[in-house]
């Protein structure tokens, strides 16, 4: 039985049969739709449920099976992603025109990895019972990502807030899994410098 476990070290889960793609498929719902909402610019919000996307690249994940069996050139779990992320700006293009043919660049971060951003940035998060300081905190980093230069911003959406290891954000850039790491690492300690800019005070180094 395959597992949908992701290590550092890129044991990725690959299908052998059309079987195991699908199990594959329901077990990445979850992170598809993460990926998708967190892509999915302000304007497409109210038009496109983000479980849309993911419905409509499940299914043609699976009209394509057979062709990622024969040739698998990305470990399933992006090739998935990269399905979705093209379902998404298909979206874009039937929504919103022909010309709005890239992602925009206007988050909606998921809760709990920005919390876990900015406990590891700064020591402290809001207590559980803090709604308010919660969505404060999760507006304070995302104002702070879009301070970042592209390519510190893009290692923290694929690391921090999909949930992506080293290795796989390293195959999307094209670079070494160590490299990526300590991409991370200097995007991390840019990040902590604009905290205080937005409100939010960070630790010292």
């Amino acid at each position: 039985m395959l597992s949908n476990a992701y290590s550092e070290t890129g044991n990725y889960p690959q299908p052998g049969t059309s079987a195991e793609i699908r199990a594959l498929i329901t077990q990445n719902a979850d992170f598809l739709k993460e990926t998708v909402r967190l892509r999915m610019d302000g304007e497409l919000r109210p038009r496109v449920d983000p479980s849309d996307i993911v419905q409509d690249a499940q299914m043609e994940a699976l009209r394509r099976a057979d062709d990622y069996l024969r040739n698998p050139q990305l470990p399933l779990r992006l090739w998935l992603r990269q399905i979705a992320l093209d379902r998404l700006v298909m979206a874009r293009r039937r929504h919103l025109g022909a010309q709005r043919r890239t992602l925009h660049r206007e988050w909606v971060l998921p809760a709990e990895s920005s919390l876990g951003l900015a406990a590891r940035l700064t020591g402290r998060t809001p207590s559980p019972s803090d709604a308010a300081g919660q969505a404060e905190t999760i507006e304070i980093i995302r104002q702070a990502i879009s301070r970042l230069a592209a390519m510190d911003r893009e290692i923290i959406l694929l690391l921090a807030m999909e949930g992506l290891n080293s290795t796989e954000a390293a195959k999307l850039l094209n670079i070494r899994a160590d490299a990526a790491r300590q991409r991370y690492g200097r995007a991390l300690r840019r990040l902590r410098v604009h905290l205080p800019s937005v409100g939010l005070e960070g630790m010292e180094s």
